[in-house]
């Protein structure tokens, strides 16, 4: 793995599983090399229910996440950059809210688009065998629906850079007619936003696991070659939900021999970072 590169997803045990400290994760990055390590959890909503999601960070613990990382921002300056972000899905019905937080508190954010709902417990009795869950999908009309939740997301201008965009594929069987439509319309949206995709290193690290019991997985070869003959950028995202994440060069190394052998452009730095 060659030195100075950057990560822009790395997420804290508010999330609820991840583990380590933050300090942990910038200690590996340091002794990695890394230029870079952005910290990018998983975001609060400001639930209007009592709703208590069970993988993401609650919206009282967001001052401590904003201040742990500020105070290693300044403790380890001069050594490596630690951008303050949020992981962050595409509901409609809280972009405004979240365009004003991300102007007051973070540096970036990028679109990990998991739920369909932003209430998401509220929503698994329409969808039994867990197709709520964008990483869970088994029927067409559900990668439809994650296609059209995260053009809309990328349409508003709010996001840095699109994360695993091809999740869809996780525990999908065959990479069909609608799997390619709905790659092909979220590379030509990429493109013309000018929007990177990431090529998840978490969802590699699992890959062989997903193959074995017969699904896609992701990153799935099919949406990179649709990437690939579209002109997109690519960016790496370790998705590191340990500190010994960030020392899989295997992972790293392997992506970008990947990304070389299709011939797509790779960037380490996004948005004003």
């Amino acid at each position: 793995m060659r030195r100075g590169i950057r990560n822009y997803h790395t997420h804290t045990w508010r999330c609820q599983h991840a583990r380590g400290t933050e300090a942990q994760y910038v200690e590996a990055a340091v002794e990695q090399g890394f230029a870079a390590l952005g910290f990018a959890d998983h975001t609060p909503w400001p639930y209007q229910s009592d709703f208590v999601s069970g993988m993401r960070m609650r919206m009282d613990q967001f001052d401590d996440y904003r201040r742990t990382v500020l105070d290693l921002r300044e403790q380890y300056a001069g050594r490596i950059e630690i951008p303050l972000g949020l992981e962050c899905e595409a509901f409609p019905e809280w972009f405004g809210w979240l365009r004003d937080f991300k102007a007051e508190y973070l540096d970036y954010i990028i679109l990990g688009n998991h739920y369909d709902y932003s209430d998401e417990g509220d929503h698994r009795r329409l969808y039994p065998a867990g197709g709520y869950y964008f990483g869970k999908c088994h029927k067409a009309e559900q990668v439809v629906r994650y296609g059209e939740r995260t053009l809309a997301g990328m349409a508003t201008g709010l996001y840095d850079y699109v994360a695993h965009p091809d999740l869809f594929m996780n525990t999908y069987r065959t990479f069909d007619a609608d799997c390619r439509a709905v790659s092909r319309d979220l590379c030509q949206a990429a493109k013309d936003l000018g929007l990177p995709l990431e090529f998840n290193l978490l969802g590699a690290a699992r890959q062989d696991d997903a193959l074995a019991r017969g699904y896609q997985g992701y990153p799935c070869p099919g949406f990179w070659e649709i990437a690939a003959e579209t002109g997109c950028t690519a960016v790496i995202g370790f998705d590191a939900h340990s500190p010994d994440m960030l020392r899989r060069a295997d992972l790293y190394d392997d992506a970008v021999q990947a990304l070389g052998v299709l011939g797509m452009t790779v960037i380490d730095r996004i948005g004003t970072l």
